[in-house]
Formats: structure tokens, C-alpha cells, sequence
């Protein structure tokens, strides 16, 4: 099987999905932002500050690159779909499932969350809102859509991995 690749703004569900995914279907996981972690010695919220959000974006696409294409589930950034290189490959190299959620609920998932740099200071609801719809069509650039609002894991799973046949 080639790689599934989960997309998806940031409390979509990719890491706590690819998770019980790769579990599911007895694959490998790879979660883009640890490699990254492991990759650098930092935190993201470090990189963000020493290096840059245009740095951090960089690392994304040489560990994109790095990873299987085979038999692995591969959890992504939410930022990972900016670079149309990075979908071009993912969309080559596998199937790109997009995680959907609704920005009210992403807010709610994210509520208490100190590890996202881009939603830092006041207005995190407008600031989510914003970031969301720049990215929506991006993210809609995907093999397969899921709903992941309101739905628990297990749902989601079974949805994904009836559809992947």
C-alpha cells in the first residue's frame, strides 16, 4: 500500500488518527513534526522563534522527502500543505486524506495549548479563523476528505479505512 498521508489545521485529529491508524492496519507511523524534533534538537515553538517560520517550513519538506512511501501512515504538520512541493509529493507518493474540522471546534480542541506559535497572543478564535480559511482550499487539495468534527477516533478510523479498501 502506498503511504497515507494525513493533512489537516492543527487540532484537526492527525497525530491521535495516524495513531490508531497505524495501529489498525499494523503499519509504521511517522509524524512529520517529531521527526523535525528529533531531526533539530528543538521544540517547534523553539524553531519558530530562533529560526523562523520560513526555516521550520524547510525542515518540513527535507523530512517529507526522507520518508517512506510504502507501507506508512504519515501524520503532517498543519502548515505542511503551504508548499504545493510538498503536496505535489504526498499526492505522487500516496493518498492525502484531509481531516476536516470546524474552526469553533478546533478552538475548543486547542483551548489551553501553549505549543502553537502561529496562535500566540489575543484573538486565538479570529486568529484560527484566519489562518484556517487561507488555507482551506490547500487543504481541500486532497484524495479524500473527512469530517472530523464531533466524531471520535475509532469512527474516523473505520470511515478511513473503508475507504482505503
Amino acid at each position: 500500500m502506498k503511504a497515507v498521508y494525513l493533512t489537516g489545521f492543527m487540532g484537526s485529529g492527525k497525530t491521535s488518527v495516524a495513531s490508531a491508524l497505524a495501529k489498525e492496519l499494523s503499519m509504521p507511523l511517522f509524524d512529520t513534526d517529531e521527526q523535525i524534533v528529533s531531526t533539530t534538537g528543538k521544540d517547534i515553538p523553539a524553531i519558530f522563534e530562533d529560526d523562523g517560520e520560513e526555516a521550520f517550513r524547510s525542515y518540513e519538506t527535507a523530512i517529507l522527502e526522507k520518508l517512506p512511501v510504502e507501507d506508512v501512515i504519515i501524520s503532517t504538520g498543519g502548515g505542511i500543505i503551504l508548499k504545493e512541493d510538498n503536496r505535489n509529493l504526498m499526492k505522487q507518493c500516496g493518498t492525502v486524506i484531509y481531516l476536516h474540522c470546524e474552526p469553533d471546534e478546533i478552538a475548543k480542541r486547542l483551548e489551553g495549548d501553549s505549543s502553537r506559535p502561529l496562535l500566540e497572543g489575543k484573538d486565538r478564535s479570529e486568529r484560527i479563523e484566519k489562518i484556517f480559511s487561507e488555507r482551506l482550499s490547500l487543504y481541500k487539495d486532497a484524495h479524500i476528505e473527512i469530517n472530523t468534527t464531533n466524531r471520535t477516533i475509532e469512527e474516523i478510523v473505520r470511515e478511513i479505512r473503508t475507504l482505503l479498501g
